[in-house]
């Protein structure tokens, strides 16, 4: 992707003065985070969600917009306060778009970069103004909220099914992996269903979905496999339609006769891919975890003090299923959180650090409370023009996941304790790589 208007090359970020301020920066006063220094060293970040809430905490204390090293030692910013996010999730001079990215364009970037996905795949998720309604119009008249209701009995019945199997799926100690016979299979069955991909390819997809979210050496030839995989689906619903996403995707038109191209439709496939099962897996696993580690929450739902929908809200802020999500990129040197951050320089939305910020949720941030009532809402599905669409699908398949895991199986708790859960390989989602659990306890 190329642009003829290529901007600068991002400098280091910089602190601008407030007018009339001490240049020697007096120490804030006690109690108060201090501004990010200029000459700090940038946070690294390395696949691996180890440590997360602490490594959060560091991040918010360097400051709202935080210098970061990307593997291949790639500069960025990482965006960790929750109004400062919520500003550039919607700023009308943050795109979207990777022509402004310096330095994909400059040689910065090295060949086989990890995220280049993030930065450069077809579809609404990089696209900016005009071109994003157009790609959101067509993709909503497609996944229509009565679509997504309609879609209720189909996740209660393949939730049944899941928790009949799990006694089946129980290794001889009497350990089940949650997350793999079932946190992962609900919301992955929900999609394919929804965009009518065959069963055959879902553990497939799955896998190479991973790989990306990972960002590891082999996420562009995962990228690869699966846009080949993802244009046949295309070509065979086009060849035979059915009563599924893709086929209503293909069929999807303004009234100007302006249609998905190829690439726009396979990049879209990709996005619900990804999007609609990682990040509900996510929750989903992050929702256990905080049940089981403090009991006396889930009582709170029992006893009816609290919802299953609050679970899902407070999961949503406390453990965010993302943790930095790329990229967004600033048109012009931009003033953002009081920093100035260069054009073209990639920014990350880190959801999981904002969803702790206890400017926005109160001196008790790290706390999971269901019954929280946040004068802030969370972030985690975004704000503004690329708020999540499928926010509404990931809520009912939570919510019903949820509900029905702890009835059929009250006693349900950790094999290990949470702490020794290990972490999954991405900065980019934010869970544990297993959920061993017991069912009776």
């Amino acid at each position: 992707m190329t642009d003829a208007r290529r901007p600068a090359p991002p400098a280091d970020t910089r602190r601008r003065p407030a007018p009339g301020a001490d240049p020697h920066r007096p120490p804030p006063p006690a109690g108060a985070t201090p501004p990010p220094r200029s000459d700090a060293a940038p946070h690294r970040l390395a696949p691996g969600g180890a440590g997360r809430a602490a490594a959060d905490a560091l991040l918010r204390a360097a400051g709202a917009v935080v210098p970061v090293l990307l593997p291949g030692e790639v500069p960025a910013v990482a965006v960790t306060r929750h109004e400062v996010l919520r500003e550039v999730l919607a700023h009308p001079e943050v795109a979207k778009d990777a022509c402004h990215f310096t330095a994909l364009h400059d040689g910065t970037v090295p060949p086989g970069w990890p995220l280049t996905t993030f930065a450069t795949v077809d579809g609404m998720i990089t696209a900016d103004g005009a071109d994003h309604r157009r790609l959101r119009g067509l993709v909503t008249k497609a996944f229509t909220a009565p679509r997504v209701a309609a879609l209720r009995p189909r996740v209660v019945e393949l939730t049944a099914g899941l928790l009949d199997a799990l006694p089946g799926a129980a290794a001889a100690d009497g350990t089940v992996d949650l997350r793999r016979h079932f946190a992962y299979p609900l919301p992955m069955s929900v999609i394919c269903e929804l965009l009518g991909v065959d069963a055959a390819l879902r553990d497939r997809l799955h896998e190479l979905s991973n790989l990306i979210v990972s960002t590891a050496d082999g996420a562009q030839a995962a990228h690869r496999e699966i846009i080949a995989i993802l244009t046949q689906v295309a070509e065979a619903r086009r060849a035979d339609p059915g009563d599924d996403l893709t086929t209503a995707l293909l069929a999807a038109q303004e009234e100007d006769g302006d249609r998905l191209s190829a690439r726009e439709l396979v990049g879209t496939l990709l996005l619900m891919i990804i999007a609609g099962h990682e990040t509900t897996l996510n929750l989903i696993t992050n929702a256990v975890r905080a049940l089981c580690t403090d009991r006396g929450q889930l009582e709170l739902v029992r006893n009816g003090r609290a919802t299953w929908d609050d679970v899902v809200e407070e999961t949503l802020r406390y453990d965010s299923p993302v943790a930095h999500f790329p990229f967004r990129y600033p048109v012009r040197d931009l003033e953002i959180g009081g920093t100035v951050v260069p054009r073209g320089t990639p920014m990350l939305a880190s959801y999981s650090a904002a969803g702790r910020d206890p400017d926005a949720y109160g001196p008790d941030a790290d706390r999971f409370d269901v019954t929280r009532r946040p004068a802030a809402r969370h972030l985690s599905f975004g704000h503004g023009p690329h708020y999540c669409l499928g926010a509404p699908l990931a809520r009912l398949e939570a919510t019903v996941a949820l509900e029905a895991l702890f009835t059929r199986y009250p006693a349900l708790d950790l094999a290990v304790p949470d702490a020794e859960l290990p972490p999954h390989p991405s900065f980019v989602g934010n869970s544990t790589h297993v959920l061993p659990v017991r069912l009776t306890g």
